[in-house]
């Protein structure tokens, strides 16, 4: 079971890992990431980050490590990985791997609220969501591509499985806009007349009396 820990923030873990190999400061922070193709993984936000920054000193997990000066431009403060830091960070990014998450995704909510919207209205829908997610794993195909000769992989792993699950969504996204064309989902046609008649089918109501 993943521990509750004092911060939550997934800009808060990174930033640990980041510091656990130099010490940086918050601006090198952000560059760093987006070097490395992170923006497409975790939320940056250079007001976000100096925050996250001061929370992790507030609680002992990182410090000031130094500062930096680079010819007339101001000066800026090193953080480092304190040892209770470097503890949480790998006990937290620990549970992130091996303890599955109880996520609630906002797509999974539309699914599970699909019946609201007419058969052939959630087939346009899709349809429409279907030719984002091309534009988008496109997308991610042209990251892999550029990142590929200039990181190593271990550093874009989270990107190969974001398009592997995007290709899965489409994958699945195709198969049900086929069957709703050929009317191949059991329930389809109870579905079709609640829009058709406003009436709730008997079919549904016994559902809620079985309960």
């Amino acid at each position: 079971m993943a521990k509750r820990r004092k911060l939550s923030n997934p800009l808060a873990l990174t930033v640990m890992v980041l510091l656990a190999e130099r010490s940086m400061h918050p601006y090198e922070i952000a560059q760093t990431l987006r070097r490395r193709g992170k923006q497409h993984s975790v939320k940056i936000n250079f007001g976000s980050l100096y925050t996250v920054v001061q929370n992790l000193e507030k609680h002992g997990y990182v410090e000031v490590a130094g500062v930096q000066r680079q010819g007339n431009r101001p000066e800026r403060t090193l953080y480092g990985l304190t040892e209770a830091g470097r503890a949480e960070m790998l006990h937290w990014l620990s549970d992130l791997i091996a303890v599955p998450a109880e996520e609630y995704p906002v797509f999974d909510t539309a699914l599970a609220l699909l019946p609201a919207l007419p058969p052939e209205e959630v087939d346009e829908l899709l349809a429409d969501r279907e030719q984002a997610q091309i534009v988008r794993a496109a997308a991610l195909r042209g990251v892999l591509a550029q990142l590929g000769d200039s990181v190593p992989r271990v550093f874009v792993v989270e990107t190969e499985y974001q398009l592997h699950m995007l290709e899965a969504q489409l994958e699945w996204i195709r198969t049900f806009r086929k069957e709703i064309g050929e009317a191949a989902i059991s329930g389809i046609e109870e579905w079709r007349s609640f829009h058709e008649t406003g009436e709730v089918p008997q079919d549904w109501q016994d559902l809620e009396d079985r309960e």
